[in-house]
Order: C-alpha cells, then structure tokens, then sequence
C-alpha cells in the first residue's frame, strides 16, 4: 500500500475513531487482509486500555512511508480473554490505570507469549502515580516470574532493526514534561525467550509521544515515530535475527 492508498483508506475508516468501549471498531473483522502487518490493541478489563486512540493510524503511517511492508490499515481492538488474540502476531497494551488481569486474560497473555507472539506494552505514566506501571510489572512477575522482566542494552538490535539509534532508545517530550515520576528512563525492558523478545516495556510513555494525526506530521521538525518503525520491523524479523 502506498501513501496515496493509506491516506485514501484512512479516510475512509476514520482518522480519528473513537476507542472507548462498545466502539464500533471492537466489533471489526480480525480476519487476515493478505497484509505483511497488522496491528493489534489489547482490550483489558481492568483498566483504561483504549488512550492514545490516534497513535496507531499514525505508526501505520509511518510503515507505509518508510518501508516495503503491507499494511493494513485498519487498527484491530480485540479482547485479552479472547482466544481471537493468540492469532495476533504483533500486540499492544497501554493505559495508566489498574492492570489486574482475570484468569483468562492470564492465561492468553502467556500462552501469546510462549507461543511466539510480540507484545509491546507502553506505560502511559502521567497519572495515577504510576499505577499502570506498578500494576503491569506485578503481572508479569506473576505470571513468568520476579526476574523475567530485564533490562535491554542499547545497543540491541531493535535500536538498528532500521533506523539507527545509538544511544538506545529516544527520549519522550512527555518523557520530559516534569509528569508523572519525573524520571528520564534510558532504558526499556523485555521478557526474553531463547535470546527472543516477546514482551517490550516502556515506561517512556512513546504512545501519548505519538497520539496526533499523521497528517499533522509534516509539521514536526523531527519525526518521533521512527523507533515505533523500529519496534516493528524487529518483530517482523527477530526469528532471523536469532536463528
């Protein structure tokens, strides 16, 4: 798909789609398009899983105008406890609430996780004291135990998958805002299997980074979606990267 075709087809689904539950776009096919790359948000009971509702048109967008991937364009919302989820390939998770997942959303996030699935989780940090990232964590220490969730070194493949950042991962202007805990992270972690990442985390807050519309981008002196390009080709590819 070229520019031309995502903007003609975002157009169509609607730029700025609400994603407040009982939106219409839960109730959209998850069936494959034929495309290189979906994206799929997870839906959580607990908490407020639907904020930076335009950041997906705009990563999407990002694929089209930098890469050969295909992409479809249409954003997929479908339940954590939904066994429609282990059929996503590339998943993300957000919110600054209560993470606290019911016995099948545990179950599915980790049968995702082993089963060879990416879930980028973003900690959207600037309320609630941290609760997202304090509440995540427990998870994960829950479910893949205390020490699964390390550390990345910055000069892991993801930060040359296809840009190049050599000082590991770029700061958020949100990052820096004096919100939240006023903490510049240099770092994200991961949940790592067999040397793979299965689960990325950041506390960087990149999704709030890049909630606006993309056609605004042309505005910005500095494309900041441009690690989210990386996020993803390093999912695409991380099997070659570790075979």
């Amino acid at each position: 798909m070229n520019r031309k075709e995502f903007l003609k087809k975002s157009a169509m689904l609607g730029a700025g789609i609400s994603l407040m539950p009982g939106a219409s776009a839960i109730a959209s096919s998850f069936s494959r398009s034929g495309a290189d790359f979906f994206f799929t948000r997870m839906r959580y009971e607990s908490g407020n899983w639907f904020v930076d509702e335009r950041m997906p048109s705009n990563l999407l967008h990002s694929l089209v105008e930098y890469t050969t991937v295909s992409v479809d364009t249409e954003e997929r919302v479908v339940s954590l406890a939904s066994d429609r989820i282990l059929d996503a390939p590339f998943c993300y998770i957000t919110g600054h609430r209560l993470v606290q997942f019911n016995r099948r959303e545990r179950e599915n996030f980790e049968k995702l996780v082993y089963n060879g699935g990416f879930i980028f989780a973003d900690d959207c940090n600037h309320d609630v004291d941290g609760l997202f990232a304090r509440s995540f964590e427990q998870q994960m220490a829950d479910i893949f135990g205390e020490d699964a969730l390390v550390k990345i070194p910055n000069d892991h493949p993801i930060y040359r998958s296809f840009f190049e950042f050599e000082d590991g991962p770029p700061t958020a202007m949100v990052e820096m805002s004096g919100w939240g805990d006023g903490i510049i992270h240099d770092y994200l972690k991961a949940i790592q299997i067999n040397g793979e990442i299965r689960v990325l985390y950041s506390n960087k807050d990149y999704g709030c980074e890049w909630d606006y519309d993309f056609r605004n981008k042309r505005w910005h002196a500095r494309d900041n979606t441009k690690f989210g390009v990386n996020i993803v080709m390093h999912a695409m590819n991380r099997k070659s990267l570790n075979s």
